[in-house]
């Protein structure tokens, strides 16, 4: 029997979970080194999971299949395809990374009568969100899937509410307050698209006797499983709807900006940068697999919505004071794009929308930490309250501005490459919804030059006057990042030729081709 190694790189960090949270609460850094270390091992795994896979091999790879709850056909099935493996190597990446940037965020502190909770369960609940995390990007029994991609939403409340913002202009009982707030918003708004996927679940069992990913595909695609097309609609409406929340898609995406506000800047890059990836994936493993002809169907109004959270999401960027709801919105934006890609239904846009997830996870991991650096040395989130900072503090400044052009996708950094094949996929096939959708790349101009020239240039404000630049643990946390952004802007063919196989799958499994151009090239 081969080793598993899919189940190994995702128990890894659940064990490591358990073990962090065992350390005793007077160990504050014992438990912040064993998470560290966990996460470390969780990468290695992962890069052997990359090294493993074989792009031009079988669609599912290190597949493990084993008996669970036989009555009712429920099976664990992993397997991974190129989008997975590059979305399992995001998330592996990231983690210790985030671990690293919050090694303070949760120590104990005395405010009035609260207590900041135990240090060991902050780093216990991120791995616990990775390992659920990457079990879901495995999972090919959608029962399975289903178990953890609601599973993940316990942690993250625990993330969000038990260990928010430590900088809050209103004072601690307030934040307090809002934490909860966000906390519950976010539970109850995933918990409805969850339930709702769950309804179409069983419906999709009913229909197809099984939860088998690869059975129901392949008895889809030789006909032998013939679903009435309302029945079909109806379960893909089901599944999109809980991934449509995840994703954030507009108009449910409202739960984003609170969550990501009030989180702890670690946590609310865990959010966005891996967490809601979780959803932009299963709409391209899950909906367009399982549900070919509703997906074509629905594409006009998803590309709609997906225009209409690239321009909201640009807007509200644009008018935001507070740095952390500013990302926020500027990654519904960035999903916007992402899905605009999915259903763009050609090849570049998918392999445009799948590498953006990977670029966008970098981009915006490497700006939001950045920003939480800022905002832990001067106490505020508010764009207002900083100014000048680059000339005491040059080296934040910089590594601010590299995350904020590539999060504006500036050509030679990596989301720009992903950003442009979106465009040109969908332009190919949808040139009116192409077009509009260009403007929110001038309106990510404008947010992210605002930003920089609010915080960073003019005076130096007499609160910034003393701050210290980037120490040695933070420069740890982001120089990897940068580098990776301008590796893949200039060079993207490693995450490309791993996605590009499993992206025209997809499209065959939809039956589309890519548009003929109208002037076909000299031979």
């Amino acid at each position: 029997m081969s080793f598993p190694l899919l189940t190994a790189t995702a128990a890894l960090p659940a064990i490591g979970a358990v073990a962090t949270a065992a350390v005793p609460a007077a160990r504050r850094n014992a438990a912040k080194t064993l998470a560290l270390l966990f996460s470390l091992a969780t990468l290695v795994l992962a890069i052997v999971v990359l090294v493993r896979f074989d792009p031009d091999g079988d669609r599912y790879q290190l597949t493990e299949s084993h008996s669970w709850i036989a009555e009712f056909g429920v099976r664990y099935e992993l397997g991974v395809d190129g989008i997975a493996v590059a979305l399992i190597a995001l998330t592996a990446l990231l983690i210790p990374f985030i671990v690293l940037a919050g090694w303070h965020d949760a120590d104990p502190l005395e405010t009035g009568s609260r207590r900041w909770r135990p240090t060991q369960g902050f780093f216990a609940l991120i791995l616990a969100v990775e390992a659920m995390v990457i079990i879901s990007f495995e999972a090919t029994d959608v029962f399975l899937f289903y178990i953890f991609f609601e599973a993940m939403l316990i942690p993250m409340y625990f993330l969000i509410g038990g260990f928010g913002d430590r900088a809050h202009e209103h004072g601690e009982e307030t934040a307090s307050t809002q934490r909860s707030y966000a906390a519950v918003k976010f539970l109850l708004y995933n918990l409805a698209g969850g339930l709702i996927m769950l309804a179409a679940v069983i419906g999709l069992y009913v229909v197809a006797g099984n939860f088998s990913l690869t059975e129901i595909a392949e008895a889809r695609a030789n006909g032998s499983l013939d679903m009435a097309t309302n029945t079909e609609r109806w379960l893909f409406l089901g599944f999109f709807f809980a991934f449509a929340v995840k994703a954030p898609l507009w108009p449910l995406h409202t739960w984003l900006p609170n969550a990501m506000g009030e989180a702890t800047t670690p946590v609310a890059v865990l959010i966005t940068a891996v967490v809601d990836k979780v959803g932009t994936f299963a709409m391209l493993r899950f909906c367009l697999q399982l549900f070919p002809e509703a997906s074509k169907w629905a594409t006009p109004v998803v590309l709609v919505l997906a225009v209409i959270s690239i321009i909201y999401g640009a807007l509200l960027a644009v008018g935001q004071r507070d740095i952390k709801r500013l990302v926020a919105y500027a990654s519904i934006s960035h999903f916007g794009f992402i899905i605009l890609g999915i259903f763009a239904m050609t090849s570049q846009g998918q392999s445009g929308a799948t590498l953006y997830m990977v670029n966008h996870g970098i981009s915006t991991a490497a700006l939001m930490l950045v920003a939480g650096f800022l905002i832990s040395r001067r106490g505020s989130r508010l764009i207002a309250d900083y100014g000048g900072v680059q000339k005491v503090a040059p080296v934040l400044a910089g590594t601010f501005l590299i995350g904020g052009l590539a999060t504006l996708s500036l050509p030679g950094l990596a989301p720009f490459v992903s950003e442009f094949l979106v465009l040109v996929g969908t332009f190919s096939r949808y040139p009116a919804i192409g077009i509009v959708a260009t403007f929110g790349i001038v309106l990510a101009a404008l947010y992210t030059l605002v930003l920089y020239q609010r915080t960073m240039t003019g005076p130096v404000r007499p609160e910034v006057a003393t701050m210290p630049d980037l120490r040695a643990r933070e420069l740890m946390v982001v120089a990897p990042l940068i580098v990776l952004l301008i590796f893949l802007g200039v060079y993207p063919k490693p995450v490309t030729d791993i996605v590009d196989p499993a992206v025209k799958q997809t499209l065959s499994d939809v039956h589309k081709k890519d548009p003929r151009p109208e002037v076909e090239a000299a031979k």
